[in-house]
C-alpha cells in the first residue's frame, strides 16, 4: 500500500519508451496556434489576455535589458503552468513531480543570468559575495557562505517545485484513499471526508499556479541582479 502511493510518480512507459517526454509536449498542444486573425474566439483571447497579464507581472521589476529574456520566461511560466494543472487529472502523470526535470530547468536559467552578470558587470556581481562594511576577520567565512547560498539557488528552485507539488498530490491520494474505504463503514464520515478533498483539490489547484509563477519570478530577481 505505501509503495503504491508512490506509483503516480513514475515515469510512464509504453514499449519501454517512457513516455515523460510527450507528457511535456502535450500542453504546447493547448496555446493559441499562429492565425491572420488577432481574436479567433473567446478561448484564443482569454489564453492572449493570460499572456500579457503574466508578461506583465515578470517583467515589472526588470530593467529594460531585461526585457530580451521576457520570451524565455513567458514561455517558461505557461509550460509549468499547464503542466502543473494537467497534472490535477485522474490518471494523468505530472512531470513536475520530476526533480531532474524541474533541475534541468532550474540549473541553465540560473548559470545563464549568472554568466550574463559576470560578462556584463563582474565587479558587482562579484561584489555581492562580499556585502559592504563587513568587518576584516569575518570577510572569509561570509565569502564562503554567499558562495553556497548562490550555488544551491538553482537547488532550491527545483526541490521547491517538487516538494510542493508531490506532497499536494500524495495529501489528495491519501483522503482519496480514505473516502472509498470508509464509505461503507462510516457514510457520515465518507461524506465530510470528499468536501475535504473537494476543498483540498481547489487549494492544490492554486499551488499549481503559484508554484509556477514563484518558480519563474524568482528566475526573474535572479535576472535583475545581474543585468
Amino acid at each position: 500500500m505505501i509503495m503504491s502511493f508512490f506509483d503516480q510518480f513514475a515515469s510512464p512507459c509504453l514499449l519501454g519508451i517512457p513516455l515523460i517526454l510527450l507528457s511535456m509536449l502535450f500542453p504546447t498542444l493547448l496555446l493559441p496556434a499562429p492565425n491572420n486573425r488577432w481574436i479567433t474566439n473567446r478561448l484564443s483571447t482569454l489564453q492572449l489576455w493570460l499572456l500579457d497579464l503574466i508578461t506583465k507581472q515578470l517583467m515589472t521589476p526588470l530593467d529594460k535589458k531585461g526585457h530580451k529574456w521576457a520570451i524565455i520566461l513567458t514561455s517558461l511560466a505557461m509550460l509549468l503552468l499547464t503542466i502543473n494543472l494537467l497534472g490535477l487529472l485522474p490518471y494523468t502523470f505530472t512531470p513536475t513531480t520530476q526533480l531532474s526535470m524541474n533541475m534541468a530547468l532550474a540549473f541553465p536559467l540560473w548559470l545563464a543570468t549568472l554568466l550574463t552578470g559576470l560578462r556584463n558587470q563582474p565587479s558587482i556581481s562579484l561584489g555581492h559575495l562580499l556585502p559592504e562594511g563587513t568587518p576584516t576577520p569575518l570577510i572569509p567565512a561570509l565569502i564562503m557562505i554567499e558562495t553556497t547560498s548562490l550555488l544551491i539557488r538553482p537547488l532550491a528552485l527545483g526541490v521547491r517545485l517538487t516538494a510542493n507539488l508531490t506532497a499536494g498530490h500524495l495529501l489528495i491520494q491519501l483522503i482519496s484513499t480514505a473516502t472509498t474505504v470508509l464509505l461503507p463503514i462510516m457514510p457520515t464520515v465518507s461524506i465530510l471526508t470528499t468536501m475535504i478533498l473537494f476543498l483540498l483539490t481547489i487549494l492544490e489547484v492554486a499551488v499549481a499556479m503559484i508554484q509556477a509563477y514563484v518558480f519563474v519570478l524568482l528566475l526573474s530577481l535572479y535576472l535583475q541582479e545581474n543585468i
